[in-house]
């Protein structure tokens, strides 16, 4: 039995990949034909997001852009709506951005060190850790959730980690116990570890090779840590959603500004809650509504408030494009056979609603 301790961190690493050799994941898709391209596409995907999700969206991505100057040289558009419903949508924007960063500044080749993959758009030291690690085998540390989370509860490490003292220690630990040998099977094996044993509630600390050092299960503690993040009382925002039909039985759709919420995709057009519905329309889009039914609202949560949304199912007698809205900022969707567009989760779910009630 291994006696853990700051002193030996090898005893720490060596237990690690002797459970990892055995039980490790190994079949998943970004793990095979192993590249820092797929490496990368993986690890943005895979932030605040759970394996059993992104391997569709992955194996998407992958077989539309198969190298970094395929996903550089794409429309935006298709992005978007290949990461439709993965959330998060900062992240598809980055990885676009980042993939014309890779091929403009780097001929296409992800640079071989952590402080230049840190500096791409919308990679960070755990993403550049974890890209040089398990694709390049460069000895670098990472520190994602599942990390944070083993690593806190083997030291109680007190605090929130978004905290700067708390995030400071787990990086000193991270960076003690990766080994400079068999750094891509230690990386993946943390990460392993606390999305299979050290989860959030009811770890399966029986199975895990560090329990006998972990200082949590010791004291019976393990729910303790990592610290939540301090919660706050979510502000509600209120919002009309219009589902304007034509003639034609395409629904308009506008295109979102890329800052912000849903940044750079296409939406519905939006009202204030408060104002008369067809006086408001007409101000806001130039439209003239020739009829509407209001919808049951739904509720649609960000990480910092909630969105109500009242969808409003709406008609139009004229074709063509809405007075007020630029062409480039606005199109009539086509429900039967829709145009390739990023489309925030709700609103696609409010147009296959709408398709059936046409």
């Amino acid at each position: 039995m291994p006696s853990f301790s700051e002193e030996h961190p090898r005893q720490f690493s060596d237990a690690v990949l002797a459970w990892f050799d055995q039980h490790g994941r190994k079949n998943l898709p970004w793990q095979q034909d192993i590249s820092p391209y797929r490496v990368w596409l993986s690890e943005v995907m895979l932030q605040q997001t759970q394996v059993a999700t992104v391997i569709p969206y992955f194996e998407n991505f992958i077989s539309r852009f198969p190298a970094v100057e395929d996903l550089a040289t794409a429309p935006e558009d298709e992005v978007l709506q290949l990461w439709s419903g993965l959330g998060y949508y900062a992240r598809a924007r980055n990885l676009h951005k980042c993939a014309k960063t890779v091929v403009d500044k780097y001929q296409g080749v992800f640079p071989a060190s952590v402080e230049e993959l840190a500096d791409l758009p919308g990679i960070g030291r755990s993403t550049a850790g974890a890209i040089a690690a398990i694709s390049m085998s460069i000895h670098a540390p990472i520190l994602d959730g599942n990390v944070k989370r083993v690593l806190a509860r083997f030291h109680a490490v007190a605090g929130w980690p978004g905290q700067s003292k708390t995030q400071k220690e787990l990086w000193r630990l991270a960076e003690l116990y990766t080994p400079k040998e068999r750094v891509a099977d230690y990386t993946q094996a943390m990460m392993d570890m606390g999305a299979m044993l050290c989860v959030r509630s009811r770890p399966l600390c029986d199975l895990c090779p560090i329990a006998d050092g972990c200082v949590a299960k010791a004291n019976n503690e393990q729910s303790l840590y990592p610290q939540p993040k301090p919660r706050k009382e979510l502000p509600v925002r209120s919002v009309r959603m219009l589902l304007v039909v034509n003639e034609q039985g395409e629904v308009l759709l506008r295109k979102r500004p890329p800052q912000g919420i849903w940044g750079g995709l296409w939406s519905l057009p939006e009202l204030s809650v408060e104002p008369e519905l067809e006086e408001q329309a007409e101000t806001d889009t130039g439209m003239s509504l020739s009829g509407y039914e209001e919808w049951s609202q739904v509720r649609h949560t960000f990480s910092h408030f909630h969105l109500d949304i009242t969808p409003v199912k709406a008609f139009v007698s004229q074709g063509g494009y809405p007075q007020l809205l630029e062409p480039e900022q606005a199109l009539w969707y086509n429900l039967d056979q829709p145009p390739a567009l990023g489309l925030a989760a709700p609103v696609s779910r409010l147009l296959k609603k709408l398709q059936k009630s046409l």
